[in-house]
């Protein structure tokens, strides 16, 4: 029997996509909330000193992912954070400057759609960190250089509150001010790495819907980096969406992760809280091939998921699930679009 619903992507890779996904994700504004242009460092800071070198073939990549606003936040990792933060933003706006052709940065709610309209790659900028914050003035500071959403903590404990792989002490007198400044300035509240109880305490803090941009659930897998029902429940009763990662050792425990594993994830917080708080949160970039063996790097390695086409791949199966076409535009990116106009849509003037 010919299925005259199915066809394949990307030269044939993989099993066949259903034409409805293919279809429903060409009409989404697709949003990965933790989401890299390459994990190519060298060819990252190529393209940021010499725009230029941004190729066409590059462009054609990142937007045949499906992928229309990228959110490639890092942690700097370096012992001056805010000189870091500072040579970080400025690159990012070295390329968007460099390539108008190619990039739009998100600065608005509006503007996330016009990367649809306009068929360019949007770039959400932010961080895995807030230790670039020394005091609550420092958020308006760098939202008027560009960065829309901040991590409060990476693994560790910081000034601001408790990282999941430390003792969790919770949010701090100064992680309070600088929620509160977050608030004001219109800047995205993201506790993926934080720890259960800075985790609650934060999304209580906070005036504004508190995201987890790429997490996944502790129902399904033990691990300090996977959030509790509990928390879930929180930062959706606060309006906030969680993005679900696909790296394998956040997805099934212990063995082989398979795309149906990545897909019960979704399930899971659509059970628990309702489909319209989950959306995508990869950690990973486009296709997650290492440039030196030119192999899918082993951390992403989830079986019948192919990464350079998981947007599709995700899409249908959702579909396959039963979910309808509106919840998983939702998915794909109208929860997080939600979610951040209502961030971004009441900011005070700072």
């Amino acid at each position: 029997m010919i299925n005259r619903g199915r066809f394949q992507l990307f030269a044939a890779e993989g099993p066949e996509i259903s034409a409805r996904a293919v279809e429903l994700v060409g009409r989404s504004l697709v949003i990965d909330m933790l989401s890299l242009l390459t994990l190519d460092w060298d060819a990252l800071w190529d393209w940021q000193s010499a725009p230029k070198d941004f190729s066409e073939n590059d462009f054609l990549r990142l937007r045949g992912s499906g992928v229309d606003v990228f959110h490639p936040a890092v942690e700097p990792n370096q012992p001056n954070a805010y000189a870091s933060c500072l040579e970080w933003l400025s690159g990012w706006n070295r390329l968007l400057q460099g390539r108008p052709d190619a990039f739009l940065r998100i600065d608005t709610a509006a503007d996330l759609m016009r990367t649809k309209q306009e068929k360019k790659v949007g770039l959400l900028l932010g961080f895995q960190n807030s230790d670039h914050f020394r005091t609550a003035a420092d958020v308006a500071f760098f939202h008027r250089l560009g960065q829309r959403v901040s991590q409060l903590t990476y693994n560790a404990r910081n000034r601001i509150g408790s990282g999941c792989q430390a003792p969790d002490s919770g949010l701090s007198p100064f992680g309070s001010e600088v929620v509160a400044a977050m608030n004001r300035a219109g800047m995205a509240v993201d506790i993926s790495h934080c720890g259960d109880r800075t985790s609650l305490e934060t999304v209580a803090a906070s005036r504004k819907p508190v995201l987890i941009t790429h997490s996944n659930c502790r129902a399904l897998v033990t691990h300090p980096r996977c959030k509790p029902d509990d928390v879930i429940r929180k930062m959706a009763a606060g309006g906030g969406v969680m993005g679900i990662t696909v790296i394998p050792a956040f997805v099934r425990q212990g063995q082989q992760a398979c795309l149906d594993d990545v897909l019960d994830h979704f399930s899971h917080v659509a059970r628990l809280v309702g489909i319209e708080h989950v959306g995508l949160g990869s950690d990973a970039d486009v296709d997650a091939i290492d440039p030196l063996t030119r192999q899918v790097r082993p951390r992403y390695r989830v079986q019948g998921l192919k990464m350079a086409r998981r947007v599709f791949e995700l899409a249908d199966g959702l579909l396959r699930r039963g979910f309808s076409d509106a919840a998983v535009q939702g998915v794909l990116g109208g929860n997080f679009q939600r979610a951040l106009t209502e961030i971004w849509g009441t900011a005070a003037a700072v």
